[in-house]
């Protein structure tokens, strides 16, 4: 028995020990220090609709996500790579069941592609560092781009403007300030 307990206990430190000797997985987004992880790692890492959808090209279900009706401030990025995607300040309600932009925050960070699946031509949108699956783009948005970019909450994750300096991607804290300042 004490045998035991001094292999699990040995065993715990050593794992601490591997931790502790990780380095910090860096902040915010740096398209140099990129590299996609494997498909098994992504499997691992990601829940399974994450996956299926960045991965497979799969569709989420309209109503039953995560960021359809979120209305804080803050930026999207991609939850494979976290390059940066939307801003909250783009968002509107399209009426569709899915997170809605007019524009990307960072158009290098977005690749378009046709869509020629059930049987008619759209216009798929990925990450261009992760190649991730986000959604489809359409020409029935509002002005002042006309563009609705709707998008599968499941490709993206969510950081608050209050978390964006911590998060590394204080870059964006301007814009925010902008619009405060703009509004009547």
């Amino acid at each position: 028995m004490r045998a035991w307990l001094a292999l699990i206990l040995l065993a715990g430190g050593a794992a601490h020990a591997q931790t502790a000797a990780a380095p910090a997985r860096p902040k915010g987004w740096n398209p140099m220090d990129f590299k996609k992880a494997s498909d098994s790692d992504l499997r691992r890492t990601l829940t399974p609709l994450q996956y299926e959808v960045t991965q497979r090209d799969a569709t989420e279900r309209a109503f039953a996500n995560e960021y359809w009706d979120n209305h804080h401030p803050g930026i999207y990025v991609d939850v494979v790579s976290g390059e940066p995607l939307f801003s909250s300040l783009d968002k509107y309600d399209s009426g569709t069941g899915w997170p809605s932009f007019t524009k990307p925050l960072e158009p290098g960070n977005i690749r378009e592609k046709t869509d020629r699946s059930l049987f008619m031509v759209r216009t798929e949108v990925r990450s261009a560092h992760a190649n991730s699956h986000l959604g489809h783009l359409f020409d029935d948005g509002p002005p002042p781009t006309g563009q609705r970019y709707c998008m599968n909450s499941a490709a993206l994750r969510f950081i608050p403007l209050e978390q964006l300096a911590a998060e590394g991607y204080g870059q964006y804290l301007p814009l925010f300030q902008a619009a405060k300042t703009q509004r009547p």
